[in-house]
């Protein structure tokens, strides 16, 4: 094929390419790591492409960093479970229209010998300080997640100051499934949602050994990108995904998702909205 004529059908190639993507209709999704590495958004997100023809790009990170992309509008739609922050969020005049979406719960995992021993605990406080107070290495995300966050609120209430450099207390700045990875190297505890460990394949020696308190019950909300302050958000498309998620359709994919025929997260509840 002469050189003109290969440059032409190269053109025509790439401008294929190019009408093909500017044709896909997506949305950015800024959520938080424990909807990734649960497996949730590999269940739930085809099933949405189907009823909608809609794809989410989906950007997960710890709920702290979410959060700080959807107030720099480089989101559309946020998804993330800090209701502090998720209510800052919304009062600052970043979001609009917070919903409860669903819920799980978080525990606190450990390593079968258990040298602080907590082990059928249902008083997280005293499980943490019982931790500390052996200083049994602990792993902590360390990177603003929503987990991080409950973990920091839960040992101000039971009088911990985690120090980085006291050695049992690891400040990982990793997404759930890096630090329970690490956690189980290191025979350490940490604080996980409850889906991920359920989806979580590397236990090595770590079981669930307190939970059950209700100070570990565990929100998500759904957020829309402020358009007002926003404009370039896909608004309309967002609200598609946005409504669809907090309606039966969206309730009934988010329930029928099952971790070894056990469900991980459960509709909204009224503990939910504060």
């Amino acid at each position: 094929m002469p050189l003109l004529a290969r440059i032409a059908a190269c053109l025509f190639s790439i401008a294929l390419i190019s009408t093909a993507q500017a044709d896909e209709r997506f949305i950015t999704l800024s959520s938080t790591t424990s909807t990734q590495d649960s497996g949730l958004f590999g269940y739930i997100l085809p099933i949405f492409k189907s009823a909608t023809g809609l794809d989410v790009h989906v950007v997960a990170v710890g709920t702290g960093q979410a959060l700080a992309i959807g107030a720099r509008g480089d989101a559309d739609v946020l998804l993330v479970h800090d209701r502090v922050g998720e209510d800052k969020f919304v009062a600052d005049g970043y979001g609009i229209d917070r919903r409860d979406v669903m819920y799980n719960d978080f525990v606190i995992v450990g390593p079968s010998n258990d040298p602080a021993h907590i082990r059928g605990l249902k008083d997280a406080l005293k499980a943490l300080s019982r931790i500390a107070a052996a200083q049994a290495p602990f792993a902590s995300r360390g990177d603003d997640s929503g987990t991080n966050r409950m973990e920091l609120r839960l040992c101000k209430s039971a009088g911990i100051q985690p120090d980085r450099h006291s050695g049992w207390y690891r400040d990982l700045g990793q997404g759930m499934g890096p630090t329970l990875n690490i956690a189980a190297a290191m025979n350490a505890y940490t604080l996980t949602d409850r889906a991920t460990w359920a989806n979580f394949k590397n236990r090595q020696s770590l079981e669930i050994l307190a939970e059950g308190d209700p100070v570990l019950f565990n929100p998500y909300g759904s957020i829309l990108v402020n358009p007002a302050k926003w404009p370039q958000v896909k608004f309309s498309d967002a609200k598609i995904w946005h409504e669809w998620l907090t309606s039966k359709p969206g309730l009934d994919a988010i329930t029928s998702y099952k971790i070894n025929g056990e469900e991980v997260f459960f509709p909204p509840r009224a503990e939910a909205t504060h």
